[in-house]
Formats: C-alpha cells, structure tokens, sequence
C-alpha cells in the first residue's frame, strides 16, 4: 500500500475510529485501525466485535492495499504533527523479510510502525441501502441525553433504550431503572415505518459511544437483522452496533396511572425548586436521603432531617390541587431530572405516596419522566435525641 493523503482530511475518522476499540486488552486486531486504499480513497475502519466503525476519506493512492496499525499509537503519532499531507507506504522489514512495516513521512518527519497483515482482517458489515431513513444527528443527540440517565447500568432489558411506533402516529423512545423512567415521543414518519411493532432496544454502553460519533447534521439509518446502522448524509461514515432481543417491560400501566382520577397535581417553579433541592441535599445524611414536600394550595414546604447536620426547611410559591398532605423524593435523582428540562415550570402529577409520580413541562414537548417517591420516614434532629 502506497497513499497521499492530507492529515486534516483523515484525523477527526481516525480519533472516531480509535474510540471503539479495546485500550489494552483483545486480540491485536481488534486494537487495530485498518486502513484501505483504492479508488483514491482511504477507508478507515476498527471494531471492537459489537461497535463498527468506517469512514471513507479522499486521497492518492498511489499502490492500493489493506493493513492493519497499531490503532492508539498511529492516531496519537498524527494527532501531534501538523497539518499538511502524509505519504504512508509499506515495506518489507529489513530485518525479517516476512514482516512488514508502515513508513510515515511528512517532510523531514519519518516514522516506521508495524502494521497486522490483511490476513487478519475481518470483514465489516454494509449499511442497508433500501429504505434508509433520515433523521437529525442533534436531535438524536438530545433524544439520548433526555433518555440514557434513566437507563439501568445493571445487563438487563432495563440497561437498554428502547424505541417503537406507537398507535397515535409517532414514536416513543424510552428508558427506566427500578425507580424512575423516562419517555419522549416525536414523529418522524420514514424511521416509523423502518420499526418493528414490537420495538428496538439498543444497550446503554453502546448508545454512549453512539453519541460520541453523532454529530449535528443529518443523517440516514436502517434496521438490518441484527443490528442498528447509522450514516452520514453524504455517506461518508458509518457507525453501526447490535440490537438486543430481550423483552422490554410493559411500561404502559403505569404511564396511564398518571390520568387516572384523584391525582394531586403540583406546578412549581424548575429553578427555585432546583436551586432549594441543592441545599436541602447539605442535610441528607445518616442513610436519609430524601426531601420532603409538606403540601398546601399555595406553598411547598421542602425540608430535610440528619442525624448529624440536623433539619433544613425551605418554603416555595406553588400551585397545588390534591389530598396528599406529604410526600417524599430522593433528593439528588429529583435534580437531576430537574436538570434536563427546560420549561420555567414543571408539573408533578402524583398518583399516591408510593405510587408513579409523572413530571411535565410545557416547553419540553412531549417529554415525561416518572419518579417513584420515597417512603415517608418521620426521624428526630441530634438536637432532639440529646432533649
């Protein structure tokens, strides 16, 4: 293999590529970025087994080729050299014939690095072509922001985003852990019809490292067998991982707990009610750690008790309609879904001291996420006990 190609056309593939493979441990080929030159493009491409990263970048290509480089170090070695263009060529080693090793120059720089013969090469999988949906890289974005905090980390159907069409015309995607959940639906009619009844469910770990990749213009997705394909629009890089085939639980029982009659219903303000959590969480302590609203038709108390910091209590202007005099929430999981909203308020429909507690804010759409609450447990302040 002999190529020409210019360092800012290839380094931002090469540091997509060197996300998905193994660090340190695996089989060399698998730590290995493979590089392909034909038709004056270089396609670079890694794996780590489930992930399936390939990029296509121009290039001259002077003898065509297929190796494998050590993935880190080569991506490494280019990140600290300068802009401009990069002659890679392969050679035999001088030292033992059956050996090869890549020649990297660019001017006066020269580097020699061993590369993995294209027997060790595995073949990637295609993206579909038929039927391929698109879709906004940034929203996809900010669907798994709003959805991947409340995915269990835990191997089960929980620790997956699951994603199918629903009866209205749009499409739910969804995540929970065993206390929380959290639903967005939205309409995008071509990845409707690309998904089965029954749903898709992708792992957490691989959505994290899916967002890695994704940036914000468009691009097209398809459904194989087995596995979730993602491209750019001008088809330059593709980004692919396996499917789960685990059942996803039925989430819509309790979903539809929330419009049941007797709910109590409490609009409060996000960010002061955000801002009173933060130091109410001072006090957590001792094993407590929760919050607790006192409920009246105009005021919220929060307050908390620590066996050792003692009791906090902060009052906030709300709109209340209920009969739950008090309820409590965990207090750093209630911020933190605070956090990704971006309505002025929020309502909180609560189903019962233990039941489903439903949040919904009118600039966030069609955004849900359910919060179960925390037992109330009545506790005496240090300063009580030594009374």
């Amino acid at each position: 293999m002999f190529v020409k190609v210019y360092k800012e056309e290839i380094i931002e593939g090469l540091q997509k590529s060197a996300n998905i493979i193994p660090q340190r441990t695996g089989a060399a080929y698998l730590r290995s970025i493979w590089l392909k030159a034909e038709n004056e493009k270089i396609e670079i491409m890694s794996t780590d087994t489930n992930l399936e990263f390939r990029g296509s970048y121009p290039a001259q290509v002077i003898q065509e080729g297929l190796i494998g480089v050590p993935g880190r170090q080569f991506v490494e070695l280019l990140r600290r050299l300068p802009s401009g263009q990069l002659s890679l060529k392969v050679e035999a080693s001088r030292a033992d014939a059956s050996a090869s090793l890549l020649h990297i120059e660019q001017g006066r720089r020269k580097y020699r690095m061993a590369v993995n013969d294209s027997t060790w090469f595995q073949s990637f999988s295609d993206f579909p072509e038929n039927g391929a949906a698109l879709w906004s890289g940034d929203y996809l974005q900010e669907l798994i922001d709003r959805i991947a905090y409340c995915i269990d980390d835990e191997d089960s159907a929980l620790s997956c985003f699951f994603m199918k069409p629903a009866e209205n015309g749009r499409i739910e995607a969804a995540g929970m852990t065993g206390h929380q959940f959290a639903m967005r639906s939205f309409i995008n009619e071509d990845l409707r019809v690309l998904l089965p009844t029954e749903g898709i469910m992708i792992q957490k770990k691989y959505l994290l490292e899916m967002k890695k990749w994704l940036g914000a213009s468009e691009i097209e997705l398809n459904i194989g067998d087995k596995r979730l394909f993602l491209r750019t629009a001008n088809k330059a890089e593709s980004f692919s991982l396996p499917m789960d085939f685990r059942q996803y639980p039925d989430y819509t029982i309790f979903v539809a707990s929330l419009n049941a009659s007797g709910a109590s219903k409490l609009v409060i303000g996000r960010e002061d009610a955000r801002n009173s959590l933060e130091r109410i969480a001072v006090f957590n302590t001792g094993g407590n750690n929760c919050a607790y609203f006192d409920l009246s038709p105009a005021e919220a108390v929060i307050t908390a008790q620590g066996h050792e910091m003692g009791s906090a209590s902060e009052s906030l202007d709300v709109e209340y309609d209920g009969e739950l005099p008090r309820i409590a929430f965990p207090t750093s999981n209630l911020m933190g879904i605070m956090d990704h909203y971006k309505s002025e308020k929020l309502t909180m429909t609560m189903t019962g001291t233990q039941g489903p507690c439903g949040i919904n804010g009118s600039e966030d759409g069609d955004y849900l996420v359910i919060i179960m609450p925390m037992a109330v447990i009545e506790e005496k302040t240090s300063s009580e006990e030594e009374v």
